[in-house]
């Protein structure tokens, strides 16, 4: 059997799936005529948006998911981020999992000085009034439940919007939002680093 495999930008409001008991919700097969069995590689939450890997491979989602490959994330949080907010980010924090508490392992974290240039959301983040927001870039080898907002959050800057910008070596680059790409095969070494994950095009 030859597998095929996708990069997504999943779009705000869609499910990271393509089936759900849940009516009116928004799937990721109404984007693309995709291949029977295709399935997600991990998850992004219905209002997160960003780069999605999909494949109708099982081994390919596995080796993905359980290999610690970097996934870096741009989150607009409310108020200026502060440094002190960024150090805490990057030596971890305590939050909250199934009424657990639980500590983030250290990453690597840092202020956007620039705020990205992606489309705007189709739910518009807020009004101006409410006050200033920034960027910040949010790389982690771990995935728990909603894991960047709970930290944002944990160090007083709730996050706004939520995009995953990379996983391991691939790149969302310009991929506009809701946008498919199929590649020839996602490829994981060995014996490389942690984090290296590459995408034959």
């Amino acid at each position: 059997m030859t597998h095929r495999h996708f990069l997504i930008h999943k779009p705000f409001g869609y499910l990271s799936q393509f089936v759900c008991e849940l009516k009116k919700k928004k799937l990721l097969g109404e984007l693309y005529d995709f291949p029977e069995g295709t399935m997600a590689i991990g998850r992004l939450d219905e209002h997160s948006e960003g780069l999605l890997l999909l494949t109708t491979d099982g081994r390919v989602s596995e080796m993905v998911r359980s290999k610690g490959v970097e996934k870096e994330y741009y989150a607009q949080v409310d108020g200026l981020i502060t440094d002190e907010a960024v150090a805490q980010l990057q030596q971890g924090v305590e939050i909250g999992l199934r009424d657990v508490k639980y500590q983030t392992s250290p990453c690597t974290a840092f202020r956007l000085e620039t705020p990205p240039s992606f489309p705007p959301r189709t739910k518009k983040i807020r009004d101006d009034r409410h006050g200033p927001t920034s960027w910040v870039s949010i790389t982690l080898t771990e995935g728990k439940f909603r894991q960047i907002r709970k930290m944002t959050a944990a160090v007083g800057f709730p996050t706004l919007r939520l995009v995953r910008v990379r996983v391991g070596n691939i790149h969302l680059h310009n991929l506009p939002p809701g946008g498919v790409q199929e590649v020839v095969n996602f490829a994981l070494p060995e014996r490389e680093e942690v984090g290296s994950l590459h995408c034959s095009s």
